[in-house]
């Protein structure tokens, strides 16, 4: 009897082994499948720190292919010419004849957007690997054409009031552009929507913006203009360039001990608009000695001492300016000093992407200008969760620089991923437009 029951024992444990082999066997074909056909991937799984390394460069999505663009070939005095001034050339420069950006640009850097993306444009290399953009030269097939026309460039370079007769030169320039692009097939088919022109400079195009409305404009903010004429929905938020040099030998081994200023912040304190809170809290952050808050300009000598200054800082200041963003706040970014940020109204480039509350402090004006309020909260906030921020700075900081050729996930880069974005919905607007008798007929309907 006991000789039959460890056989039939045996015998069951026999049965259960082979059904789990057999379960294990099609468990692992199924996982082998899905892997194939790309529905599981194991890393995210089994190595879930490779996905976001606080310490390693933070690396976005993929977005399919580069955008294709077709760049129209404008006469050198509506861009690179006005670099050098002195030359007569006017043929469209190519990408041999380059030049690079002037080293005593001094603060016209901060709004020079339009020329690194004329330049990604140019580059030979554009349309491979990490690369967002890709030339054309047949405009029938592109996505998105560019206007290489530096419309901020212009602006500090004709003059800055009404009154300057030299100003003029921006005016006229201004119209020859529209009456060039009024006279292009390409514009007049999507009434200029499918067009991608930089104005970051608040005064860019301030004689004839109007006219070309409908473009997909790359600006700073939206505080010059009402939300028919700028607004997130056609126009892709930028970056400033930011004017003190990047901080790219962080290596402090106590960098929140070493960062021995609590809150900086150099400037001018007398703006106009959303600026007036400037001069306010001039007074509000008087009389501490780990507050460094000073009126001054923008020279070279300046800019050096600002540099300094936001690496061995914690927190940099960012108040808004004559608009609700400044090029102070990109200035932060790569000086790794945690962003602190007053505006009401601001807008801030590639959120769709970058969480901004995981590496800056926010603040409305009414919580800022509150006497102590601003730099209680500041020291409320701990070394660990700091160090956190801080972290998270240096990881997303790449994404704010410019550079030529442009780099993977770079400003330039993450810019045309934006435009490329407003592409489905521009390409609906034109379809709709050209097929509907009674434009948007929804909104009679009662």
């Amino acid at each position: 009897m006991i000789v039959t029951n460890v056989r039939s024992d045996l015998g069951k444990i026999k049965m259960y082994r082979k059904a789990a082999i057999g379960l294990t066997f099609a468990l692992l074909l199924l996982i082998s499948y899905s892997i194939f056909i790309g529905t599981v991937d194991l890393r995210s799984y089994f190595i879930p720190l490779l996905k976001s390394s606080p310490l390693a460069p933070q690396s976005l999505c993929a977005t399919g292919p580069p955008l294709k663009v077709f760049m129209y070939d404008l006469p050198r005095r509506f861009n690179v010419g006005m670099l050098n001034r002195k030359s007569a050339e006017e043929a469209p420069v190519t990408a041999r004849e380059w030049p690079p950006w002037p080293r005593n640009s001094g603060l016209k850097k901060q709004h020079s957007v339009e020329y690194w993306m004329m330049g990604s444009v140019l580059w030979e290399g554009n349309g491979g690997e990490g690369s967002e953009v890709v030339r054309v030269s047949d405009p029938e097939v592109a996505d998105a054409f560019f206007v290489p026309f530096f419309s901020s460039l212009s602006f500090n370079t004709h003059g800055h009031n009404m009154n300057d007769p030299e100003t003029e030169v921006d005016h006229q320039l201004q119209i020859d552009l529209v009456k060039l692009l009024h006279e292009s097939k390409y514009w007049n088919r999507s009434g200029g929507r499918d067009h991608v022109i930089p104005m970051t400079h608040p005064n860019a195009f301030r004689f004839l913006r109007p006219q070309i409305n409908a473009s997909i404009q790359i600006v700073v903010d939206f505080g010059r203009y009402p939300h028919v004429m700028s607004n997130l929905s056609k126009d892709v938020v930028t970056p400033y360039v930011h004017v003190v040099e990047s901080f790219t030998d962080d290596n402090s081994s106590d960098p929140y001990e070493s960062r021995t200023t609590l809150l900086f912040f150099q400037g001018r304190t007398h703006r106009k608009d959303e600026g007036i809170v400037r001069a306010k809290l001039a007074k509000v952050l008087a009389g501490y000695d780990d507050v460094h808050y000073e009126r001054s300009v923008a020279t070279g000598e300046n800019i050096k001492l600002s540099t300094q200054r936001m690496r061995a800082s914690k927190f940099c200041l960012h108040p808004a300016g004559d608009t609700p963003s400044s090029c102070r706040l990109f200035d932060a970014i790569v000086s790794h000093c945690i962003p602190v940020i007053v505006s009401d109204e601001i807008e801030l480039p590639f959120e769709d992407e970058l969480d901004y509350n995981q590496f800056s402090v926010f603040f409305s004006f009414k919580e800022a200008l509150q006497p102590g309020y601003m730099v209680n909260e500041l020291r409320k906030l701990s070394k660990e969760k700091w160090m956190e921020m801080y972290r998270h700075l240096k990881s997303i900081s790449h994404h704010f620089e410019f550079h030529y050729p442009p780099e993977k996930e770079d400003a330039v880069n993450m810019l045309w991923r934006q435009v490329k974005r407003k592409v489905p919905a521009v390409k609906l607007a034109v379809h709709r437009s050209q097929r509907l008798k009674i434009p948007d007929w929804w909104r009679r309907k009662k």
